[in-house]
């Protein structure tokens, strides 16, 4: 009776798999090897340095309101924390709602021929801020990389990166590019673990130089 019923319940959680499976919207990019190949909004080719290896890609519903493609791309061991990442987004309004993105940023970099607006900030636990809402698209790739062993740092900088290639802003490419800090880091931190600083400010040259770490491990180009 054990087995029966074992047998049962695994035929019941393969088809709930399925069906899940079969209502998940796919994966519309595609990855080979280091490079990320996007045919619109926008259409672009990323490379990603040799140190960097392909975590995986996945689709999700924002709150009702907006779906995004996510791909990660990690410098890490095989397991734990990860020393540094590239989170690509690819994200856009639903037309049940008006919705823009509208970011007050000053900070623009441009990456290949995109001009994008930033901002650089640290986290005293960067891995606890991106899961406060499961919800959310950061404890969405907070579970993709626990499902191969690896998590978000802790004590962490990161450059939040955003190109709208629509002149509606309703569609985005967000890129963040993160690292972990040592223990001993100058890095300016706030004292409770869910808050950043705005290291523009507080700490421009280390802003600039995080800036310059992204920019370096990453080439993209328009297609």
């Amino acid at each position: 009776m054990k087995n029966i019923l074992a047998a049962l319940l695994a035929v019941l959680f393969s088809s709930l798999v399925v069906a899940q499976n079969a209502l998940s919207p796919s994966v519309q990019r595609q990855v080979q090897g280091k490079t990320l190949v996007s045919k619109e909004l926008p259409a672009a080719q990323f490379t990603f340095s040799e140190s960097y290896r392909y975590v995986g890609g996945q689709v999700l519903s924002l709150y009702g309101n907006a779906e995004a493609e996510q791909h990660i791309f990690v410098r890490a061991a095989e397991t734990g924390p990860v020393q540094s990442f590239y989170w690509i987004q690819f994200e856009h309004f639903l037309p049940s709602n008006k919705m823009l993105y509208d970011y007050k940023l000053e900070g623009i970099a441009y990456v290949g021929d995109f001009p994008f607006i930033y901002d650089v900030k640290s986290w005293l636990d960067f891995a606890y801020m991106q899961n406060e809402d499961p919800r959310s698209d950061g404890a969405a790739v907070s579970r993709l990389l626990v499902t191969h062993h690896l998590a978000f740092p802790k004590k962490t900088a990161r450059v939040r990166m955003f190109y709208l290639p629509t002149p509606d802003h309703r569609t985005e490419l967000m890129i963040i590019y993160g690292e972990a800090l040592p223990e001993d880091s100058k890095v300016p931190l706030k004292a409770w673990r869910d808050e950043g600083v705005l290291l523009d400010q507080a700490a421009p040259q280390v802003a600039k130089d995080l800036l310059d770490h992204a920019l370096q491990g990453l080439v993209l180009r328009k297609l």
